[in-house]
């Protein structure tokens, strides 16, 4: 059972954080939770009803034990106005974020149950956490939660900000064969086409127009890249028409066209896609955000070329991005007054500084 946490809750509530707490420390996670969440924190929570505890069945002869916490926090977040190296995916939409999940010794299963109690509340959800806390970003992966930068706390500690809204449109038995067939294999590509790459484009895309058959096409778009990126679009559009569990959900011709939307999504394509499905994908697919796309560029450049020194990858970086993004690169936007156009203004005004553009190289290039 969930219910709201009262003022008798506090001291459970504080043991709970103390066990997490001890949890962190143990998996190296040494940043998070220092000195709090303290008792009034939760006090608070507590007065705005956004507190909330776990507990299993009551038992004959003792009363239900409280396993768990957390807090739901309906509205606007001011931590999450400004978001570094990404942007929301929904920055209009209005959400609630999860604070402070806990639990007691021994409990398992807990954030299964808790994402489950949320998800049935909420279209739109937030939550941010350390870096280090691998568990917990685990969790959001699993989740389907889209990892979208690094915001800042008041006292300027970064965390990793990541969002999950509703796709009501899509059936669920399609949504948990992506999650368990296709997503995964994502995992083995370069860093810049993992798993979170897969999501982001699904949320634009439904952004634009949310049907199953988008979804899908979303989802398998780079599927190709296992044999490679020169053509993996043609080998996406391949293994789209061989998917056999497709058929389960869509007609021959809507796997056709997804399987089109594949082989269009390519930001080096010469002509427009053959539909809209494939423009809506090719359009969600160039996650033009600055930030993203300098950092995407480095990191496949150190992917595939470890043996290059830092001023040869600054070299590729400046020719990778005049080739593409400048006024005369190849990249373009086949959705007219699209979310991407501002962004693809803005990387250009930075490609025409050649200082400016070195010092968000510098600044995104690793140390080490």
């Amino acid at each position: 059972m969930i219910r709201k946490s009262t003022p008798d809750d506090i001291d459970l509530i504080l043991r709970m954080y103390d066990h997490s707490r001890s949890v962190m420390r143990a998996d190296g996670n040494m940043a998070q939770w220092v000195g709090y969440p303290t008792r009034e924190d939760i006090e608070e929570d507590i007065r705005r009803g956004v507190s909330y505890i776990i507990e299993d069945s009551p038992l004959p002869g003792r009363g239900a034990r409280g396993e768990a916490t957390f807090a739901l926090v309906p509205g606007i977040e001011p931590t999450y106005a400004y978001i570094d190296h990404g942007r929301w995916v929904t920055p209009d939409r209005p959400y609630s974020t999860l604070h402070r999940l806990a639990a007691m010794p021994g409990t398992h299963g807990i954030a299964d149950l808790v994402f489950q109690y949320i998800k049935g509340r909420c279209d739109y959800l937030r939550v941010d956490t350390h870096h280090s806390n691998r568990p917990m970003r685990h969790i959001l992966e699993k989740e389907g939660f889209v990892y979208c930068g690094i915001i800042y706390m008041p006292d300027g500690s970064p965390r990793d900000a990541y969002e999950w809204w509703r796709y009501d449109t899509v059936p669920a038995s399609l949504k948990a064969w992506v999650e368990e067939s296709v997503l995964p294999q994502y995992d083995a590509f370069d860093t810049a086409h993992r798993r979170n790459h897969a999501r982001r484009v699904i949320a634009r895309a439904m952004q634009l127009k949310p049907t199953p058959a988008v979804y899908a096409a979303a989802a398998m778009h780079d599927i190709g890249l296992r044999e490679g990126r020169e053509t993996h679009h043609l080998a996406s559009g391949r293994m789209i028409r061989d998917c056999s569990p497709l058929h389960q959900w869509f007609s021959n011709d809507e796997v056709e066209q997804i399987a089109q939307a594949a082989e269009d999504h390519r930001a080096s394509a010469k002509e427009p896609p053959r539909s809209s499905l494939g423009a809506i994908v090719a359009e969600a697919d160039r996650d033009l955000e600055p930030e993203s796309v300098f950092l995407r560029t480095i990191q496949y450049g150190l992917d595939h070329y470890p043996e290059k020194s830092r001023e040869e990858h600054w070299q590729r970086f400046c020719q990778h991005m005049q080739e593409k993004y400048s006024a005369n690169g190849y990249i373009k936007l086949w959705l007219p007054n699209s979310p991407n156009a501002e962004s693809l203004q803005e990387i250009r005004r930075i490609i025409a500084q050649p200082d400016q553009l070195r010092q968000v190289f510098e600044r995104l290039f690793p140390d080490s």
